[in-house]
């Protein structure tokens, strides 16, 4: 059997009895009380997430001669103290090893926030750019918590001796929580006014207690995060990106910045001026039914692509999802079919071309 990691609060997550799934080789929480329950809380009141399993590295070092700022697609040198920005860990074909955040703490340092299931990997691959600085691996030690919806600033704002509402979006500021240190930011993953909290284990559980014992929130699993973030049409690793799907043709292209030098810029900048093949684009369907990730898209019988997530939307009341298809192959103004060629039985869905993001917040 899998040996998983838990988070610090995995004890308190298993008194309420939620369902506990293998996720990225730890044992998290998909559901509390219901995903739609769930999902209803972050877009109308507020949730806590526990996204512990986050990985959290830190760089020390020059940053225009370390070789970190060629690193990544982010570009680390443009940018100020107390921001952080979305961008990409490419490999020599452009392909996506993984996305992540890059928080600048000071002049020569940084937090850097991937995926669980290639924090491995990342640390690997990020070391092995470096020409000097230093990059430590801290995952195990930092617990991080996820307050997402609209009243997520009026139930913190009590904790903070901050005022919140100067905290911009993808910005942060390092700051106490009952007396101890707090990476405080506002990134989200969700589309709802949001925090995430850096904290150590014991921190997150009186933030935990507090929150729910005290302030009445509601946890929220994996389950409501995915369909809260698919509403958005924001990635998942490991579905909408891998290492055999550019940011080009996973339509994201507004992250990279194609005129400045770093790993994978080349081949980007390549495939941009021959024209992408493929594409990823968003879709709903015309009923209450959902696909799921790998079925395929057909369109006057003949297949154009995959789909790389789908999940009911309980916002639309109908499914929705994104689906990689050949450019050559599919007409945007048409339906096509989404097909579990698994399990021939059950039928195909209809769907059509949707625009992002699927709700508008």
């Amino acid at each position: 059997m899998e040996n998983l990691l838990k988070t610090a609060l995995y004890e308190k997550q298993l008194e309420t009895k939620c369902k506990m799934v293998p996720f990225a080789g730890w044992e998290m929480p998909i559901q509390f009380e219901g995903i739609i329950a769930e999902h209803g809380y972050c877009r109308n009141d507020i949730a806590l997430f526990d996204t512990s399993h986050m990985g959290e590295f830190f760089f020390k070092g020059d940053i225009k001669t370390s070789g970190i700022n060629e690193a990544t697609s982010v570009n680390i040198d443009a940018l100020k103290i107390g921001k952080c920005k979305y961008g990409f860990l490419l490999n020599e074909k452009g392909g996506v090893i993984d996305d992540l955040i890059i928080y600048r703490l000071s002049v020569d340092e940084l937090m850097i926030v991937v995926n669980a299931s290639r924090a491995a990997i990342d640390f690997k691959t990020i070391t092995s750019r470096l020409k000097t600085g230093s990059l430590d691996d801290r995952s195990k030690e930092v617990s991080k918590l996820d307050v997402q919806g609209p009243h997520s600033k009026k139930v913190l704002q009590k904790y903070f001796d901050i005022n919140l509402d100067d905290l911009g979006f993808f910005s942060f500021v390092q700051t106490k929580i009952f007396g101890e240190d707090c990476l405080l930011s506002r990134t989200g993953y969700t589309g709802e006014l949001g925090f995430e909290l850096y904290v150590d284990a014991s921190t997150a559980l009186k933030i935990w207690d507090t929150l729910i014992n005290t302030e009445g929130v509601k946890p929220a699993g994996l389950g409501a995060r995915d369909a809260l973030r698919l509403e958005m049409g924001y990635s998942l690793y490991g579905n909408d990106l891998t290492e055999e799907i550019t940011p080009l043709e996973a339509n994201l292209s507004m992250f990279v910045n194609l005129q400045r030098e770093y790993v994978g810029c080349e081949a980007l900048a390549k495939q941009k001026e021959l024209g992408v093949k493929r594409l990823l684009i968003p879709f709903k369907t015309t009923s209450r039914r959902s696909a799921r990730k790998d079925f395929e898209a057909y369109q006057d019988d003949k297949k154009i692509g995959f789909v790389t997530s789908a999940a009911f939307s309980p916002t639309l009341n109908v499914g929705i999802g994104l689906v990689m298809v050949d450019v050559d192959k599919f007409d945007g103004n048409s339906s096509f079919e989404l097909r579990d060629t698994a399990n021939k039985s059950r039928g195909a869905i209809e769907a059509n071309k949707a625009s992002l993001p699927f709700i508008k917040k």
